[in-house]
């Protein structure tokens, strides 16, 4: 498994660690939802960044993007905005500060802006892979039965190694990030952060 990798052919992909998640100002800071799981994941993650671009492997983030319309009004699918009450104009807008990756990770190799849960839905993500030959990708980020589960599921449709951190990712409930980890156990093989920093030393 990580034995294997080719640092030069991998790179560390991260789902919506932005401040509209994170950051006690961003959209979901300032509506009171947030978890202690998901807060912790930039600093467990930043020193597996640092070390894959070492051996000069590749950090991609992928962003949750609501696109503005007329007078800045997201664009918000219905399930989305039920869920979601909150959401509103200028949140997760591309430019803003909500929007921006968190300072911890900051600046990462290549943005993906992502409007749905899979990173490669209808973005460029597999333009950057071909042109950067990229075969494997490290994967965390939030949520994990959410947009990592399904860019795991379409990272393997695409014939990409994947390696799931399990504590590189996060969900809002303990529970609900144990089960994915184990549904997602038979397209992907899983490792902490502390053993991808093993494997990459």
């Amino acid at each position: 498994m990580t034995e294997t990798i080719d640092p030069k052919r991998t790179a560390l992909l991260t789902i919506d660690l932005q401040n509209d998640f994170l950051h006690p100002e961003g959209t979901y800071g300032r509506a009171g939802q947030g978890a202690e799981a998901i807060s912790a994941l930039p600093a467990r993650l930043r020193p597996l960044r640092d070390a894959l671009r070492a051996k000069g492997g590749r950090y991609i983030s992928a962003q949750f993007t609501l696109v503005p319309g007329p007078g800045g009004e997201p664009l918000i699918a219905a399930h989305l905005k039920k869920l979601r009450p909150f959401l509103g104009k200028g949140d997760f807008a591309p430019g803003g500060f909500g929007h921006d990756l968190v300072e911890a990770l900051a600046p990462a190799d290549y943005t993906i802006e992502k409007v749905a849960y899979s990173a490669f839905y209808q973005t460029r993500l597999d333009y950057i892979l071909r042109a950067l030959d990229i075969d494997t990708l490290i994967v965390g980020g939030i949520v994990t039965n959410g947009g990592v589960a399904s860019t795991v599921r379409d990272a393997h449709l695409r014939n990409l190694h994947t390696i799931l951190l399990s504590d590189g990712c996060a969900a809002f409930r303990q529970d609900v990030h144990d089960a994915t980890l184990v549904s997602l156990g038979s397209i992907t093989p899983s490792a902490t952060c502390a053993e991808m920093l093993e494997a990459l030393a």
